[in-house]
């Protein structure tokens, strides 16, 4: 592979990092694009361009290393169902909720209804609305929005972070399957299939 081609091809990944919406995706082709410009600065000998994306995919691992490592602070809030920013935030990301949810509508406010704002350092990255009765919650809505669906915030909300559950006396979470992306999404997280339903047991 000439160099020319080598420089091409690193130009076309840079450009291409700058196009994704998921952070984590963002930084994964930004380091394999400077990866590719060091080649190229190796080929054409240039000291200047090896330097700059050395020091470039320094910071894509970095970064990613952060994002990836168990470093975010990642959290649940239990917020009003009807609470005005969560209202908004869900009206903005109908659309994209409905990708994977077809079905979503915003609830009207009712007692069994428990609505959360996941959190990632502090700011609001994700949804989650849920309808309990007894110890079974059924998931109305699990949403994390484009820049941080490869963050492992949900990784955490059905592990670590389970407690927010728990603390609500819940044992078990029960969901109805939505688009094909979302029921395999369900069976990453780890719910199994229980006829027309998704399952996850907490206990």
């Amino acid at each position: 592979m000439s160099a020319e081609v080598v420089g091409y091809v690193a130009s076309a990944l840079v450009v291409l990092s700058l196009a994704m919406t998921s952070v984590v995706r963002l930084r994964m082709i930004s380091l394999v694009g400077s990866i590719a410009f060091v080649v190229y600065g190796v080929l054409i000998a240039s000291v200047p361009i090896v330097l700059t994306n050395v020091a470039i995919a320094g910071l894509n691992v970095w970064f990613l290393r952060n994002e990836l490592g168990g470093h975010r602070a990642l959290g649940a809030t239990v917020v009003p169902v009807d609470a005005p920013f969560l209202v908004d935030f869900l009206q903005f990301h109908l659309a994209d909720i409905r990708r994977f949810q077809p079905t979503f509508e915003v609830p009207a406010p009712a007692e069994d209804l428990v609505a959360m704002l996941l959190m990632r350092d502090g700011l609001p990255a994700g949804a989650w609305i849920g309808r309990q009765d007894g110890s079974d919650m059924h998931v109305l809505l699990d949403h994390v929005t484009k820049p941080y669906r490869d963050s492992q915030l949900s990784t955490w909300l059905y592990g670590k972070g389970a407690g927010v559950f728990r603390r609500l006396g819940v044992a078990r979470l029960v969901t109805a399957p939505g688009a094909e992306a979302h029921r395999t999404y369900l069976e990453r997280m780890g719910f199994h299939r229980a006829g027309d339903r998704y399952v996850l047991d907490l206990s």
